[in-house]
């Protein structure tokens, strides 16, 4: 066995016949007493026959019975019987994942994930569902399997449902992540669940999740990710995926006692008008208006985010008739400057199972409009059985969370909105006329050298010379009749015979 180099303290060793290598320290093997019937302190029967080499001399010695003079400290080569595999089939391997679509076969295997999976929340833009947990909505999808697969084949608003991925290690359901369009665009997606399973490695096996998300979602231009500020390993999880914080947000909730308290004072909101499809505009500068540029940029909502189609409208009454919720939606129209200062949304349980939610937003300039439209609320709460009101708000937005404070609000949970931006390389695409290599086919058909005129050849070129100048001659006339017109006076002098 011949060194073949030195790493720090570890030598590098080659065996010189099958050519294995392996990295010793010196401490694996001690000084020995030199014994003329010893090699490196073992007998040359248990010896593999192969060449050795001292570190001190770099010389190779081939083992012989008969006494050799060798080194004070010689590193043996083991036995050739344990080198017959690879250096690298010793060391520990993690198995490969693979990433692919959820299949039907996979929901009994991802129920069991979701108790031990990292926390994700949506964003503060769309109300959280609270009429189902995570396991009602696999249950769901395994009941409307099918059917979801093949809403998914066409666009329509149930088309992402099924937008679920898993990561399987050795026919092993280990990871989940569930992801969504978040505006109608698709230019910005977000990350609404991702569970690994106990005992992996969240961070190996969670950036493979995600990285296949980034690179299998291609129209994606931003992410979106909420996480709580006190998952370290979440929070390490994404950081190390390129995820940069965006804004803090913080969750309330409003206790039916004091919702009653709210609803004893009168709004003065005169300009309340329901919302349809033709305040889309409004709700859309009202909501360019009430945030940070940065959040804004990353939203990337339009005009048609803020609109319902009428398939859109149907399915929504079907789940609010399925999940028991009655959804009310209004805004404050300011008549002066014609334009949006304030919009709420509830989502109200119409037997008490779960609590309300609200979606709040209000103009930066009109930050007074907070009492009235909380009272507005809480009036419209008070008609449907006593529950507690969630409603969120962002660190851009201090007003909101001090009149929450003032009021009595508790503070459930505060959570890190992180997003990140991902550019694709345009894939350069060949056509098929390029593909078959015309340009190098094409001038095999061209003539080498010009032909030698002929007396055909002559009599066309003169015919052409000749009707060129005879198309020239009648366009100068034209000019000329054009520019020197003939007057009266010279018809009249004609006529008269020269005469004045």
């Amino acid at each position: 066995m011949g060194r073949v180099g030195r790493v720090g303290g570890v030598g590098v060793w080659e065996c010189g016949e099958c050519g294995e290598t392996r990295e010793e320290t010196r401490e694996n093997f001690p000084r020995l007493p030199h014994s003329p019937h010893l090699v490196g302190g073992l007998p040359h029967s248990l010896v593999s026959p192969h060449s050795l080499v001292s570190p001190n001399s770099l010389v190779s010695l081939p083992p012989a019975p008969l006494p050799l003079p060798l080194p004070p400290c010689l590193f043996p080569c083991p036995p050739a019987r344990l080198w017959l595999k690879k250096m690298n089939l010793h060391l520990p391997q993690s198995p490969k994942e693979t990433i692919r679509p959820l299949q039907y076969r996979d929901i009994q295997a991802v129920e069991c994930l979701l108790a031990s999976g990292i926390g994700v929340r949506e964003p503060i833009s769309a109300i959280e569902d609270l009429t189902m947990d995570s396991g009602e909505k696999i249950q769901a999808i395994s009941r409307y399997y099918w059917l979801l697969r093949l809403l998914g084949l066409f666009p329509n608003p149930l088309e992402h449902l099924l937008s679920l991925y898993v990561a399987e290690v050795e026919d092993n359901i280990k990871g989940l992540i569930k992801i969504s369009p978040f505006n109608r665009s698709g230019s910005t997606w977000r990350v609404e669940h991702l569970a690994i399973a106990p005992g992996c490695d969240r961070l190996a096996l969670g950036s493979a999740l995600i990285r296949y998300c980034l690179e299998t979602v291609r129209e994606a231009r931003m992410w979106l990710i909420e996480v709580n500020v006190s998952d370290k390993d979440a929070l390490a999880l994404y950081r190390h995926n390129g995820f940069q914080p965006l804004a803090q947000m913080t969750y309330w909730a409003i206790d039916p006692s004091l919702l009653e308290s709210l609803a004893q004072r009168e709004p003065d909101l005169p300009n309340l008008l329901p919302v349809g499809n033709a305040d889309a505009q409004l709700l859309c500068q009202l909501d360019t208006a009430a945030m940070p540029p940065l959040v804004r940029q990353v939203f990337d909502r339009h005009i048609h985010d803020f609109e319902t189609s009428l398939l859109g409208a149907a399915i929504e009454g079907i789940r609010q008739w399925l999940s028991r919720v009655e959804v009310v939606s209004a805004y404050v129209f300011e008549p002066q400057r014609k334009a949006a200062i304030g919009y709420f949304m509830l989502r109200l349980s119409r037997d008490g199972s779960f609590a309300h939610a609200a979606e709040l937003t209000v103009h930066p300039a009109y930050t007074w409009l907070y009492p009235e439209i909380l009272s507005q609320m809480a009036r419209i709460a008070g008609e449907f059985p006593p529950q507690s009101l969630h409603l969120a708000s962002g660190d851009y937005q201090p007003e909101r969370e001090e009149y929450l404070e003032q009021i009595g609000a508790t503070q459930m949970d505060s959570t890190l909105l992180m997003s990140r931006s991902v550019w694709h390389k345009i894939r350069e695409s060949r056509s098929a006329l390029e593909a078959l290599q015309l340009k190098e086919m094409l001038p095999a058909f061209q003539r080498n050298r010009q032909p030698i005129p002929s007396r055909i050849s002559k009599f066309l070129s003169r015919e052409a010379h000749y009707n060129r100048e005879s198309a020239g001659d009648s366009v100068s006339n034209q000019v000329e009749k054009s520019q020197f017109p003939k007057s009266d006076s010279s018809d009249s002098y004609r006529q008269n015979g020269g005469s004045c």
